[in-house]
């Protein structure tokens, strides 16, 4: 149920395109540091709710690499 949960809000967040048509990574990346943490996260509540689950490397931070699976 878990893995369907994930794909369905995962699904949601990548096809939502109003949400992330003018959004990159770099606006959420708002100090520049190369990497969208936590608290960054926290400014749209669809990342914010697929954070953990995007972190595969569970360094507490989105890489580029990992924010791309919801594009």
């Amino acid at each position: 149920m878990k893995t369907f949960t994930k794909t369905l809000a995962l699904i949601a967040l990548a096809s939502s395109s109003a949400a992330f048509a003018a959004v990159d990574f770099d606006s959420f990346d708002s100090d520049g540091d190369g990497v969208i943490s936590q608290s960054e996260a926290q400014a749209n509540s669809q990342l914010a709710k697929l954070f953990d689950d995007l972190d595969t490397d569970g360094n507490g931070e989105l890489s580029q690499q990992e924010f791309a699976k919801v594009q």
